[in-house]
């Protein structure tokens, strides 16, 4: 038996280089936490209660609670159900789950009274799809909406408005800022919360920043809301961070006795990545979070694929456990803002397939971090949807008729809200005398892709505006009456209108949002109500027109606008009934309806005048002759082909239709049995017209011409091109004249 040989097959150099092979993956590894679902350490579910207190949980016994285990026993479970809900059988429970006949809130009521271990292994029996059904019925918003990333690598404040204005004229209902340097980030909140409110009012902002900070910002109402109280799965990694369930929860308390919705961050991978996992599965310790957050009384969860969704998807069904996790957030009747803000493959493939689950099922945020800017631009982290696949998701929703929250904008409005938004800033900044940002930057800043685009400014320009903004103290009031004061009135309505819509609370109900009129869509006042087929959320007719209504989306007319006679087109004359021929050189040309008609340019950009002309040069070149015939009475190329080559003196034909498509036919032949087939049409080189004319010479004379092989392509030839292809056969049928005779055509050259 040989050795392996030397040469590299040919097959594994390129998937060598494809992108899903620069992914990490990991050998699944119960010592150190690499198992996304069940680990052999992961404990049996148990709950015993005596005289109302818990004195045993998964397995550990009182005397041996941790941190974490003494706060879920405290404060996480319902014990009035909690004997019910652990007796259910957990296949049973599963299946109840998924199935839309039982009550969303019966699976609510049980789930309550749990342990981590007892979820974890519930969810964890369920197939990709069937927590996609779960999913779909758990949420707890009926409405799904979307949050969006908009940072930049210099924090420019015109760059940071103008962004969130584009944010939010996309449908973002939240918008996400953070800052490479810490100092920054007062003005991060000030720019974010001007451009949050142009156009339209009710985006929620915030800053995500060391939590002193970013509260203090809250409280002055320069934001909204926070979610970047981090918790883990175990007391290892509380500790690392100088803190417990207590302490964050006191934290939890202060944001929402100030009007500031919280929801907490966790995330499976974590505790892997702190060398802290206690050899149990992901899922578990995320299990563990969930129920702390509802213990500490947090609005919702932000998780399935944070940071450390890529250590997760490194695991076998690593992506299933990112799912999971969001469906647990759900049936703990929490808000779940679900990830996806991290990217999680090099391959679009893998990314697109992780994302799409729950974008179809659809969540109270399909994501926690859209990246709406470039990816360079993303300061939290590239996300794994970015501003360069907005039109990507728009079609995903059209695609499949879903409500992802975001609509497709217009050129012109995009360009008037970014330029509103900088103006905004930039006269804010001034009125202030934080910073003084010249005409010119609010232009750059305007056409900018990102920060790249942006000529050099002082680098400690934002420093000291960031500076004075703290030193003065200034609050959402100072924002409000400088917009005011410099003629943004509408703007300064619009944060005054939410300033005030704060003082209510309603925006603190679980997964409340702000629609553009400021009515709150919450758990409480827009409940999922997903009872299997034609019930829960369905998109209203305007609604389903913006999902539908994408920018690259082209009418029949729209399509066909450039079919016009440029200059020096062809001039094909109708000179009566055509006869066959008699001359064994002959080959007839046979064109369709339309050709030279209605249809003046080919799909692959050439005109059909230089069509014909290469065509003819090939003939010329074997010595044969050209006549064209058009063959109105049908659209077929085989039988424009053979009915052509019926009239040829040789027998032989070139069949062609006005968008490109040809073949070449003999008169002894089936419809469909031609001689050459060029069905590519977009592929086809002004070269092979030229060498289809010589080959059918030669077909002509009785010799074996040499095939014409195109080369094949990489393109997606069908999605570039099939909508014109519709559009340009819908012109030859509107020429077709069934039933007529064969047209003799002279070409009168210039």
């Amino acid at each position: 038996m040989t050795g392996p040989s030397p040469r590299v097959l040919g097959r594994l150099r390129v998937l060598d280089g494809r992108p899903v092979n620069l992914d990490g993956f990991s050998v699944p590894d119960a010592e150190n936490g690499l198992v996304a679902l069940a680990s052999p350490d992961d404990p049996e579910p148990s709950l015993v209660v005596r005289d109302g207190r818990v004195v045993e949980l998964d397995g550990v016994p009182e005397a041996d609670f941790d941190v974490l285990d003494a706060f879920l026993a405290e404060y996480g479970l319902d014990l009035a159900v909690a004997d019910e809900a652990m007796a259910v059988d957990d296949v049973e429970f599963a299946r109840r789950t998924c199935d839309f006949t039982v009550p969303r809130d019966e699976i609510v009521r049980l789930v309550a009274g749990m342990t981590p271990a007892k979820l974890a292994r519930i969810v964890a029996l369920m197939t990709p799809v069937e927590l996609q059904l779960a999913v779909a019925k758990m949420r707890v918003r009926r409405t799904p909406s979307i949050q969006a990333h908009v940072t930049n690598q210099l924090d420019d404040p015109l760059l940071l408005a103008a962004d969130a204005a584009s944010a939010v004229a996309y449908g973002f209902r939240e918008v996400e800022t953070t800052v490479p340097v810490l100092a920054d980030a007062p003005s991060n909140a000030v720019a974010v919360l001007i451009g949050s409110q142009v156009g339209v009012p009710g985006a929620l902002a915030q800053c995500s920043i060391e939590e002193a900070l970013e509260l203090r910002l809250g409280l002055r109402g320069l934001t909204t809301y926070a979610e970047t109280v981090s918790i883990y799965g175990t007391e290892q990694v509380f500790v690392d961070g100088d803190d417990t369930p207590f302490s964050k929860a006191l934290l939890t308390s202060a944001y929402a006795s100030r009007g500031l919705k919280m929801r907490v961050t966790s995330g499976a991978g974590s505790e892997v990545l702190m060398g802290a996992a206690e050899r149990r599965s992901m899922l578990f310790l995320e299990s563990r979070c969930v129920l702390l957050a509802r213990a500490m009384g947090s609005q919702g969860v932000q998780n399935g694929g944070i940071d450390g969704a890529a250590i997760v998807a490194s695991v076998p069904e690593g992506m299933k456990e990112l799912l999971a996790e969001n469906l647990m957030v759900m049936m703990r009747d929490l808000e779940s803002c679900s990830g996806n803000d991290t990217l999680v493959s090099e391959s679009d493939i893998r990314r697109a397939a992780h994302t799409v689950p729950l974008f179809l099922a659809g969540s109270d945020y399909i994501f926690s971090g859209y990246g709406s800017i470039p990816r360079y631009d993303n300061t939290f982290a590239i996300s794994n949807f970015n501003s360069e696949d907005i039109d990507d998701y728009l079609v995903l929703q059209r695609d499949w008729g879903v409500d992802g929250g975001l609509r497709s904008v217009s050129a012109a409005h995009l360009e008037q809200v970014r330029r509103r938004a900088a103006r905004a800033a930039q006269a804010v900044y001034r009125d202030l005398g934080l910073a003084d940002y010249d005409d010119s930057r609010v232009e750059d800043v305007v056409f900018a892709n990102g920060s790249r685009d942006l000529p050099p400014v002082h680098p400690m320009l934002v420093a000291e505006a960031a500076r004075a903004i703290e030193a003065r103290r200034l609050s959402v009031v100072d924002v409000i009456a400088s917009l005011g004061r410099t003629g943004f009135t509408e703007e300064a309505e619009h944060i005054a209108a939410l300033t005030r819509c704060r003082l209510t609370g309603d925006h603190l109900q679980t997964a409340a949002i702000y629609t553009e009129d400021l009515t709150v869509l919450s758990k409480i006042t827009d409940p999922n109500d997903y009872r299997g087929p034609g019930t829960g959320y369905r998109m209203s007719e305007s609604r389903r027109a913006e999902v539908d209504g994408i920018r690259t989306a082209r009418t029949i007319a729209q399509l066909t606008a450039d079919q016009v006679p440029g200059p020096g087109a062809v001039d094909l004359v109708e000179v009566g009934a055509a006869d066959t021929g008699h001359d064994p050189r002959e080959v007839v040309v046979g064109v369709s309806p339309a050709f030279a008609r209605t249809v003046w340019l080919a799909m692959s950009g050439l005109t059909i005048g230089e069509v014909l002309r290469q065509i003819s040069a090939g003939l010329e070149e074997e010595s044969c002759l050209l006549r064209i015939v058009r063959v109105p009475a049908t659209i077929d190329l085989g039988m424009i082909g053979l009915t052509a080559a019926r009239l040829a003196g040789s027998g032989v034909s070139i069949g062609l239709q006005g968008k490109g498509t040809a073949l070449i036919h003999r008169r002894d032949l089936a419809p469909l049995a031609n001689l050459e087939l060029f069905s590519v049409a977009p592929l086809a080189t002004a070269r092979m017209y030229r060498l289809m004319g010589q080959n059918a010479a030669r077909h002509a004379k009785g010799m074996r011409p040499v095939p014409i092989l195109s080369g094949g392509t990489e393109q997606a030839i069908t999605a570039r091109y099939h909508a014109r292809s519709v559009a340009l056969t819908t012109l030859e049928r509107r020429a077709c004249e069934p039933g007529a005779a064969p047209v003799e055509l002279r070409w009168v050259r210039p």
